[in-house]
């Protein structure tokens, strides 16, 4: 092999939760010449290549140059809580995000997908007013969408150009992402949340970050909370729910935010939330419903009808389609340089049903191995 992206190194290094050292040392090398190899300062010998792909476990054409080079890459991604899951694990997230985006592009050469249309309203870290909710009534104008309840989110969201995907199980301890790649918007779903009515609450909270932060730093609490009072808007306009909600909470009101949940397509909890902002109820009536949905149970569970939640199609979709067109998925696995088990979990519709690595290959940070944790 003769050429090498330095970039692609970087990709495998991170889906693999490894620091640069440890990379290193797995392959008798310095900090120092992993460093300047990522870097395009030097260039591996083909040995070298052949080692590190040994030891990443891919192929040596993996490291091949392909697409915008992602060392010019300058999405951040915006991750529900920097606390709480270490920058290791975030990285390899990314990773994973920036990996879907390549089998996305490979997939593209052969199908149409549809045009990026996800506007820019950007919105400051001090307003006092309700920019969030406002860049999601404009974003409801923007899109031509009705009023009402909003049908098929993350279709929704395809519809106009963006990528969702879900992650691998191994990296679910990481909750569901955002960020602009050099290509198209991407939103990437927790694997293990089987919800239907928070996911959507998550795919439009996502989809705020993608709307009004691009310039934003990711993870702060006001970018948060702007985020969740978008998705609030988007999904329960107060325009058409405020006349809907209880002004008291009986055993009347807890029917009627049953009602609202099926008809909305949103949790009991969002539209508690969503009656205290709105000045339905009062803090202490929904702190005291609170506690009430916790001796319920229903912080953690609650009851509803839909058990499935709502599944990407425009990747699934266009690999389907191009299987019965005579193009396998061996082809676009090659083109797009991705190991083959991570195609698969990109391209699916539903979660990945398998398990995590063994507990012996889980790195000291708990961050589990993507690349090497499928060797059979």
């Amino acid at each position: 092999m003769t050429l090498f992206a330095p970039e692609r190194l970087t990709l495998a290094r991170q889906l693999e939760g490894l620091r640069k050292s440890e990379l290193a040392a797995q392959i008798g090398k310095s900090s120092t010449a992993l460093a300047a190899w990522e870097s395009g300062a030097k260039r591996p010998t083909p040995a070298n290549v052949a080692e590190l792909a040994m030891s990443l476990g891919v192929t040596p054409d993996f490291f091949s140059p392909r697409g915008a080079s992602r060392r010019h890459e300058t999405a951040v991604p915006h991750f529900r809580s920097l606390r709480s899951t270490s920058q290791r694990a975030r990285d390899q997230a990314f990773a994973f995000g920036l990996l879907a985006v390549d089998i996305a592009e490979a997939v593209e050469k052969h199908v149409e997908f549809p045009e990026v249309n996800v506007p820019s309203f950007e919105v400051s870290f001090d307003d006092e007013v309700d920019a969030p909710e406002e860049a999601a009534r404009r974003l409801r104008r923007e899109w031509g969408l009705e009023a009402g309840p909003l049908k098929h989110l993350v279709r929704l969201l395809e519809s106009h150009g963006v990528l969702v995907v879900f992650s691998p199980p191994q990296t679910s301890a990481v909750d569901a992402y955002s960020f602009e790649s050099t290509e198209r918007p991407v939103v990437v779903l927790n694997p293990t949340k089987r919800d239907y009515y928070r996911q959507r609450f998550d795919v439009a909270h996502e989809l705020g970050h993608l709307i009004m932060h691009r310039d934003a730093e990711p993870g702060g609490r006001v970018v948060e909370e702007q985020a969740n009072r978008f998705a609030a808007e988007f999904l329960m306009p107060e325009d058409e729910l405020w006349p809907l909600l209880p002004t008291a909470m009986n055993a009347r009101a807890w029917d009627t935010l049953g009602a609202l949940k099926e008809q909305w397509g949103v949790s009991i909890q969002a539209l508690l939330f969503r009656a205290r902002r709105l000045g339905s109820i009062s803090d202490v009536t929904y702190r005291n419903a609170v506690i009430t949905l916790t001796q319920r149970g229903w912080r953690r569970q609650e009851p509803g009808l839909i058990s499935a939640t709502e599944q990407p199609s425009m990747l699934p979709r266009s690999v389907e389609l191009l299987d019965s067109a005579g193009i396998e998925r061996e082809s676009l696995i090659d083109q797009a340089r991705a190991p083959r088990d991570l195609f698969e979990v990109v391209v699916a519709r539903t979660p990945s049903a398998a398990g995590s690595a063994p507990s012996e290959a889980v790195r000291p940070s708990n961050v589990i191995p993507l690349l090497t944790s499928s060797r059979t």
